[in-house]
């Protein structure tokens, strides 16, 4: 129907850094990033699970049901690029084991997987208004990681800043803030092409402020502001932010200017 038709995966990466040099804190990375990341990656490109994943699977007595027929169709699947969507890094250490297991349902929050890895925060990051950590350059490595670990091109399918925006009196919305992130990020994906990686693309979330799957409305990410509140529908008028208008200058340079 459409022989030139490309297709390939979108999950949520986010590459994982060890706390420290220690040895033990670097397996738990290995261990986190197999189990956060590669374990979908790794099925798309490969047509197999990963085999840290597999294993902490395996050990925990939750390994999924998987015929000869599930591992010949999955191998048959080849992708002709990788599309992802990054918000932040992760940073992990050696779990004992004595943890109780930790997640509340949001990828980019602390995670804890007993005996395997133990999420801590990251010093070296400042966070956002809900909790997450801010990495650009995290961006970046990020990037270099995927490419290297499966040679395929790379689309961006989300990347943004969810914020608190404040509508003045006169329709404005001064969001500088996430001007602010869009510009680092891009500028880490411009130095990502200049290692070599192949960028189909980056798509920014999003457009316009929508219903966030955790936080409702109150946690924004549109260029344009949309006039309602978690409690009231409002007038649902559109306005149309300062990133809008930055944005829209991005673009028509095709990103050769990031100034204000």
């Amino acid at each position: 129907m459409l022989p030139d038709a490309k297709i390939g995966p979108a999950p949520n990466i986010s590459l994982v850094y060890p706390a420290s040099s220690k040895p033990e804190d670097v397996i738990a990375a290995q261990n986190f990033n197999a189990l956060r990341n590669w374990l979908y990656l790794d099925a798309y490109v490969f047509g197999e699970y990963n085999n840290l994943a597999w294993a902490y699977l395996e050990e925990n007595d939750a390994l999924p049901t998987v015929t000869d027929e599930d591992r010949a169709i999955m191998k048959a699947a080849k992708p002709d690029f990788i599309g992802f969507n990054y918000y932040n890094t992760a940073t992990v250490e050696a779990s004992d084991g004595s943890e109780v297991a930790g997640a509340n349902g949001d990828q980019q929050s602390n995670q804890t997987f007993p005996g395997f890895a133990k999420s801590v925060d990251n010093p070296n990051l400042v966070k956002t208004e809900f909790g997450w950590e801010i990495d650009p350059v995290g961006f970046r490595a990020t990037v270099r990681e995927i490419y290297s670990r499966y040679r395929l091109p790379l689309l961006v399918t989300e990347n943004g800043l969810g914020a608190y925006d404040t509508l003045t009196e006169d329709g404005k919305i001064h969001d500088n803030y996430r001007i602010e992130y869009l510009r680092q990020h891009i500028a880490q994906i411009q130095l990502a092409i200049s290692d070599g990686v192949d960028m189909l693309g980056y798509n920014p979330w999003s457009a316009i402020d929508l219903i966030s799957t955790h936080e409702g409305i109150r946690k924004r990410y549109g260029f344009i502001y949309v006039d309602r509140t978690d409690e009231e529908v409002g007038s649902l008028k559109r306005y149309r932010k300062d990133s809008f208008f930055w944005y829209k200058k991005v673009i028509a340079a095709n990103g050769q200017d990031l100034s204000d």
